[in-house]
């Protein structure tokens, strides 16, 4: 089970990205998402393209392109780059995109904008992803974000759901229905479902209680206790698999304290 998991891996330079990669095949973790932020952006992240499509051909790639941390000038030319980007993963044959507006969106460059601005232009043999968060605290929130997935999924390009990372598994298990009835109900292509998941440890609960992230709804139960933190995510996890949702561990694994850790919450005993 440990192996079909997807890990996201950050990194400041391509030596960094290397080490993480080997580390992870060698213990047979072939499937992996880069980020776009912090250094991971822009030029950088089109030589990543390149070297990962040089040196590891044969891995499983999901490249992450946020509209937030991919602006630059103005609209006009955020666009070309976005095209640029694009080209350059169908060149080096990686066809798997996630699209991200961002924490803080630009205006009229999100996601929404920019599928229906570029929908006849786009590929088809490109997979591309957008995220859903399914833990926003009111119906009003709820019902809104329910909307703009359904705007995305009518785009007629979208071929994975992302589910943001949360703690309230009640709000998981119902937005996880949602998504598979609209699915069902709406498309006949097959729309993947991926889910965020973390694992728990003293230091990122202090971090997270420090500087929250916004958007990502965490209880107080689950920042203030170690032991319900892991109960919590192992409940996700559990949750993921028996809905045939593949998980995506966002917390580091490329070191071997990392991969125990992470070995542990997937063989978790009630």
């Amino acid at each position: 089970m440990i192996n079909d998991l997807r890990c996201e891996l950050s990194f400041k330079n391509l030596d960094q990205l290397k080490n993480k990669l080997e580390f992870c095949l060698n213990n047979q973790i072939y499937k992996f998402n880069i980020p776009c932020k912090g250094e991971i952006k822009k030029e950088f992240l089109l030589k990543v393209i390149n070297y990962i499509d040089n040196h590891y051909k044969n891995i499983d790639v999901t490249y992450h392109f946020s509209f937030y941390h991919q602006f630059t000038k103005n609209k006009q030319t955020s666009y070309q780059n976005f095209i640029n980007f694009i080209d350059i993963c169908g060149v080096n044959k990686n066809k798997k995109i996630l699209l991200v507006s961002g924490s803080t969106k630009k205006k009229n460059f999100e996601v929404v904008n920019v599928l229906n601005d570029f929908k006849n232009y786009f590929p088809r043999d490109v997979n591309f992803g957008v995220v859903y968060n399914p833990y926003y605290q009111t119906k009003e929130d709820n019902l809104l974000e329910r909307a703009r997935l359904k705007e995305k999924l009518n785009s007629g390009l979208i071929n994975s759901i992302w589910l943001q990372f949360g703690s309230d598994i009640k709000a998981l298990s119902r937005e996880i229905k949602f998504l598979k009835k609209y699915i069902e109900t709406n498309f006949d292509n097959k729309i993947e479902i991926y889910g965020s998941l973390f694992v728990p440890s003293k230091q990122f609960l202090a971090r997270f209680k420090f500087r929250p992230w916004k958007n990502v709804f965490l209880s107080n139960e689950y920042l203030n206790s170690i032991d319900h933190s892991i109960f919590i995510s192992k409940s996700i996890l559990n949750l993921y698999l028996v809905n045939n949702i593949c998980p995506l561990v966002e917390t580091e694994c490329s070191n071997l304290k990392q991969l125990e850790d992470t070995k542990k919450l997937f063989y978790y005993k009630f």
